[in-house]
């Protein structure tokens, strides 16, 4: 699974896939959270609204960084052994168990990097419902 770092299994696409998929259940699980711990109107006096939109907003920035660094990583790994496998095809151009290697490594790539756009859709929609629940509570700042 994941280390504590973030980082993941980049050698194994399916395992990749797989831990990022158990790093994005908080935003799986965003309309649950916000039912649970954002209160209606008739409740509002009992929890703090506010305090409890900004940790939730903390922890999705905490596992968006988290999970684009990590996918980051792993892409830039995966270019360099692609890297190195295109040079060892240009010294032995024969070798075809060299050349399957480099286009499963190239396809690993290109999901790797497909993963990418997957991660802004995951973003945008926790956002979205993130602030149709916590805009009247919590304004998060202003990306830069």
């Amino acid at each position: 699974m994941a280390a504590p770092d973030g980082t993941l299994n980049c050698e194994d696409f399916s395992m990749f896939q797989e831990v990022l998929k158990v790093m994005r259940t908080i935003d799986d699980r965003i309309v649950h959270s916000l039912n649970t711990t954002v209160p209606t109107v008739s409740f509002s006096g009992k929890v703090d609204a506010t305090q409890t939109c900004k940790q939730l907003y903390e922890s999705l920035m905490e596992a968006h960084l988290s999970r684009d660094k990590a996918i980051k990583s792993c892409i830039a790994q995966t270019s360099q052994v692609v890297g190195q496998l295109r040079e060892e095809r240009a010294k032995d151009n024969e070798n075809l168990a060299l050349i399957k290697q480099l286009r499963k490594e190239q396809t690993k790539l290109k999901l790797m990097q497909s993963e990418l756009n997957v991660e802004e859709v995951v973003n945008d929609r926790s956002l979205k419902i993130f602030n149709e629940r916590c805009r009247i509570h919590y304004l998060p700042p202003k990306v830069k």
